[in-house]
């Protein structure tokens, strides 16, 4: 059995955690749902972060000066080639494959250097501006022009990070690199890492970097400084083309919604890729669940395995990265699973791989009044040497004397760990997370140590 959702640095049997790394952790078969924000280097405080900035926005008015010297087919190509990064995985691809822009759309972006005065005369002080223009380009398009410009640092902090970490590099051809010097993309040869199954160069993202919407957005133009009433008249429906249109014929309201956006710029920071709730939802989390009957009347089932993943993904942060809640059918039952990544930053969880080969933490979810010999059998079922052969089994209530036996022989027999957490547990992590002095880890390692005296 596969790993679920596996991430590139596991791949390398690398095992820190996200939070301990300054680059986003690449996934091997999706994107990571964030995107570059230019807008995060322009304010940043680094002379380097600024210097790529000026090194996005060169490059991207270079091309609007080749469609005023009269040079618009190197233009056009040039814009294509800058209009998706693969290498860098950000985005909502299931496929980690993007699709550059058409012809035509590069023309519609190309026509306003020509048809509005400001960037006819000085260019663009902000890539993220098209959006405010042109139909079809947003937060994804902008978030690879951005790194396709600065592609040749990315390179670089890539292969530093590699060797800093001890992940495999090789000399591999790096599409669309763009040249400062000659003010073109090129293939070149790098010393990149590579995706396992495709060969495919991969390429690092500084953390700091990352947002889920830019900070200059039609989202927030069209909600915060829109002048909707001056586009549409009572009764119309105002789209967003009539809006974009408006947009093309008024920069003064673009420009003083950027600029508005400039001077609040110490509230523009980056979007963490995992947040933990704090501590008071926790508790209103516990208080849901204790509530809660056990069995599935009025979605019941749904609301406690909800609320438990949230709980325990914040619980266990940073120690266990979560990746996901699996669904999975077993003889017909669809059973939810919480999927945890074992960094082994701790040393309870270095001892579960070592003892049960877990790269990744399996905790099944029962909101039933009494765990029977099915619900063991299904999880059992589910340790494999891939995943691991530990698991948690996470219900209501401890396990009647006959369970417990069940998974003592389990142990016996196939040195399978199968640990049961009631709600008394849930609440006894939950007042760990709130006390900060230990470790909600603390009541998952005791839960193990309680189950390991009683095997043989």
């Amino acid at each position: 059995m596969a790993l679920i959702r596996p991430r590139f640095t596991e791949f390398h049997n690398v095992y820190v955690p996200q939070a301990d790394l300054d680059f986003a952790i690449p996934f091997l078969d999706e994107d990571i749902p964030l995107y570059v924000d230019p807008f995060l280097l322009w304010k940043s405080p680094s002379i380097q972060d600024n210097g790529l900035h000026q090194l996005i926005l060169g490059g991207f008015n270079n091309i609007g000066a080749l469609v005023r010297t009269g040079d618009t087919e190197s233009a056009v190509q040039q814009l294509i080639a800058a209009s998706e990064c693969d290498e860098i995985g950000l985005g909502t691809s299931a496929s980690k494959r993007g699709t550059r822009i058409g012809r035509a759309k590069a023309e519609e972006i190309l026509s306003l250097f020509q048809r509005i005065p400001y960037y006819r005369d000085h260019g663009f002080r902000h890539i993220e501006e098209v959006q405010l223009f042109v139909e079809g380009i947003g937060k994804d398009r902008i978030s690879d022009l951005a790194c396709n410009f600065i592609k040749s640092f990315l390179i670089d902090y890539t292969a530093q990070e590699c060797k800093a970490l001890g992940i495999p590099v090789q000399d591999t051809e790096v599409p669309g690199v763009y040249s400062v010097r000659d003010k073109t993309f090129t293939a070149q040869r790098a010393e990149v890492p590579v995706h396992p199954n495709t060969g495919a160069p991969l390429l690092f993202v500084p953390k700091r970097w990352l947002r889920h919407v830019p900070w200059i957005s039609y989202e927030a133009y069209f909600r915060d400084f829109c002048p909707q009433d001056d586009i549409a008249h009572e009764g119309e429906e105002l789209t967003r083309v009539k809006v974009l249109a408006y947009n093309r014929d008024h920069y003064g309201v673009i420009d003083a919604y950027v600029a508005a956006k400039e001077r609040t710029r110490d509230d523009c920071s980056n979007d963490p890729l995992f947040t933990q709730i704090p501590v008071l939802s926790a508790r209103r989390k516990l208080t849901a669940i204790k509530r809660l009957p056990t069995g599935k009347q009025d979605g019941a089932d749904a609301k406690y395995e909800d609320a438990i993943a949230e709980l325990f993904a914040s619980m266990l942060y940073p120690h266990l990265d979560f990746a996901q809640v699996q669904a999975r059918t077993d003889s017909g039952v669809s059973i939810r699973d919480l999927i945890f990544y074992n960094n082994r930053s701790h040393e309870f969880f270095r001892e579960l791989m070592d003892d049960y080969g877990s790269r990744q933490i399996t905790m099944e979810m029962k909101n039933v009044r009494a765990i029977e010999r099915e619900h063991i059998d299904q999880i059992n079922r589910y340790l494999h040497d891939e995943l691991g052969r530990f698991g948690v089994l996470i219900t209501r209530h401890e396990l009647p004397r006959a369970m417990k036996a069940r998974t003592i022989d389990l142990w016996s027999g196939q040195r399978k760990a199968i640990v049961a957490v009631s709600d008394a547990d849930v609440e006894q992590m939950v007042e760990v997370f709130d006390s900060r002095q230990r470790e909600p880890i603390d009541v998952l390692k005791k839960k193990y140590v309680e189950f390991r005296r009683a095997c043989p």
